[in-house]
């Protein structure tokens, strides 16, 4: 293969998750050509994996040509499929290399990037690695910032000084303590994981310790849920509209959705979605609190619950940046940002790869011209 087909070939980002998948496309020069997310259930089998990679075929025949480079990275390690995380990252690198072929590469943060083989020992820079690589592609765009990336399952709190990914946690378990991951989102959040108790009709009341409802029933009934963001079952199996989402906040209380009208049910979901903002708002000034240099950063918006984290801009009177924005869609091409927000690290690694391919391809080039000279 020449170093200019290599460079030419488009490169596939993944972010393989424990719930969703997301995959996006970039071609030669790294500009973003497409992007999709697919919902994988990982927990229940490896069978689901297997199945985004043939739709991802079926919808880009491309990725599977000889050339095509696939950049991952990956959370999916942690679901319980798996007896512990190095089994995880084994499984799901193999899985994918088998899949995706040779030039299939996984990032691992400041180690770069790691070669199947590479994985087994070098697990704990490839696990759960995504945040950063979301961060370090915007710390080549801004900076100082604060990435907030608020997802179906959990938020990513990250800054940035200087033009560096400076997060005191390195890990999930070193990003819960500092602050930096709360595992909250917009969509799969049990409600009961919010708040113990909450106001209704003027009183506070306990919460059932239940997986009645979720934070997708709150944002459908604020009207902020986008329906394509909801792919995985409601927590009772039932319709996703309006009314089955109030019978299910009503039961977290104990109650009927015939106990209150819809106006009072929607006033309960905001109340729900204020008790969330102030979590994400509270572990945000932890995280700020600790350079000065975060003050007046502005925020960087991305993933499907990013209409919270253009709210805590609004809060703190920061500036506030979508994460599509930074990757060059316009803003009335709504629904190509949307989808590119919300698959902000598949983005991020396909761009971060391509940017590699082109250098890697370069060096090559100027290595063969310096050749003759070199051999004279």
């Amino acid at each position: 293969m020449t170093a200019s087909r290599s460079a030419d070939a488009p490169v596939f980002g993944w972010d393989v998750g424990g719930a969703h998948v997301k995959v996006s496309m970039a071609t030669r020069a790294g500009v973003l050509a497409d992007v999709a997310q697919w919902a994988c259930p990982l927990w229940q089998g490896i069978a689901h994996l297997e199945r985004v990679i043939d739709a991802m075929f079926e919808r880009w025949p491309a990725a599977a040509d000889a050339a095509a480079r696939h950049a991952v990275t990956m959370t999916g390690e942690m679901v319980d499929l798996f007896a512990d995380r190095a089994e995880g990252v084994r499984t799901l690198t193999r899985t994918l290399a088998q899949r995706l072929g040779p030039r299939t590469m996984f990032f691992a943060g400041d180690a770069g990037w790691l070669a199947r083989s590479a994985c087994a020992d070098g697990w704990r820079q490839v696990a759960s690695a995504n945040w950063l690589a979301t961060a370090q592609w915007v710390a080549t765009c801004m900076p100082d910032a604060v990435l907030i990336d608020i997802g179906s399952t959990t938020t990513d709190i990250v800054p940035i000084v200087g033009g560096r990914v400076v997060a005191r946690g390195a890990n999930d378990a070193g990003r819960l303590v500092s602050g930096e991951l709360v595992y909250q989102g917009i969509v799969r959040t049990p409600l009961c994981g919010i708040a113990h108790r909450i106001a209704f009709r003027g009183e506070t009341t306990g919460v059932m310790n239940e997986w009645f409802a979720t934070t997708a029933d709150v944002y459908r009934l604020t009207g902020e849920l986008w329906p394509e963001h909801d792919q995985h079952p409601s927590a009772d199996n039932g319709p996703k509209t309006e009314a089955a989402s109030r019978a299910r906040i009503a039961r977290m209380i104990g109650r009927d959705a015939a106990d209150a009208s819809d106006a009072e049910w929607r006033r309960f979901a905001q109340t729900w979605r204020h008790e969330q903002l102030r979590a994400l708002e509270a572990n945000l000034a932890r995280v700020i609190a600790r350079d000065a240099a975060l003050a007046a950063a502005p925020i960087v918006g991305a993933g499907c619950g990013r209409f919270l984290a253009a709210a805590m801009a609004r809060q703190e009177a920061r500036g506030y940046i979508d994460f599509a924005r930074l990757a060059g869609v316009a803003d009335d091409d709504a629904t190509r940002a949307e989808w590119i927000s919300t698959c902000a690290p598949s983005v991020a690694v396909a761009l971060l790869a391509s940017t590699a391919a082109k250098s890697a391809a370069g060096n090559e080039a100027r290595s063969h011209d310096d050749a003759p000279a070199r051999a004279a």
